[in-house]
């Protein structure tokens, strides 16, 4: 049985006044995918790769542990996409075998009465092509319990990037003044100087 599960989530989170601003900080995929996840649930495949071991999701008496592989770029406007390229399931080879994941994100910042803000939005779909066991059980309540599970790796996306994302944006700022410049780092002084 060929089934598809379907999620979305979209964000609006008012970002603290810093004397960097958050675009710079978002043109560092790397950081970002840091704050966003447990390191080591991480791995880096190249500059703008990068491969997410999961954990362990239970979808009715079974239990699928994703691995996904990401790519995550800036735009010169200050927003960040996220695309996945490759996903694996371990420990059930029958899935593993018939398991299509897609998700794409972006995260953009914009300024509202002098206020910046960052929006965003994340789409995750999965198709399956479900093991003999589950015919038996009703397409709907299938397909409840996985747009549920979907919905929640989603909602803990988004509460990691209200927090994490802006507590590692604020140390960031104030720690390590550093602006990318093309392909540069240029260093902010206090007079407001600049060096390379």
């Amino acid at each position: 049985m060929h089934i598809r599960f379907n999620a979305s989530q979209s964000v609006e989170i008012p970002v603290p006044q810093q004397q960097v601003p958050i675009q710079h900080y978002l043109r560092q995929p790397k950081r970002l995918v840091n704050a966003l996840v447990d390191r080591s649930r991480l791995e880096q495949l190249s500059e703008d790769s990068f491969r997410l071991k999961m954990r362990p999701l239970d979808f009715m008496m079974v239990s699928i542990q994703p691995t996904v592989d990401l790519k995550v770029w800036a735009q010169p406007d200050g927003a960040i996409n996220l695309k996945s390229i490759g996903c694996q399931i371990r420990g059930v080879e029958y899935i593993n075998q018939r398991f299509a994941l897609n998700l794409k994100g972006q995260l953009s910042p914009y300024q509202n009465k002098g206020a910046t803000y960052l929006i965003g939005k994340a789409d995750l779909e999965v198709q399956v092509e479900l093991p003999p066991p589950f015919w038996l059980t009703p397409q709907p309540i299938l397909e409840a319990t996985g747009n549920g599970l979907l919905k929640s790796v989603l909602l803990t996306v988004k509460q990691r990037l209200m927090h994490q994302l802006l507590l590692d944006y604020q140390y960031w700022a104030g720690n390590k003044p550093e602006v990318l410049v093309g392909d540069r780092t240029q260093i902010l002084s206090v007079e407001g100087q600049t060096g390379w």
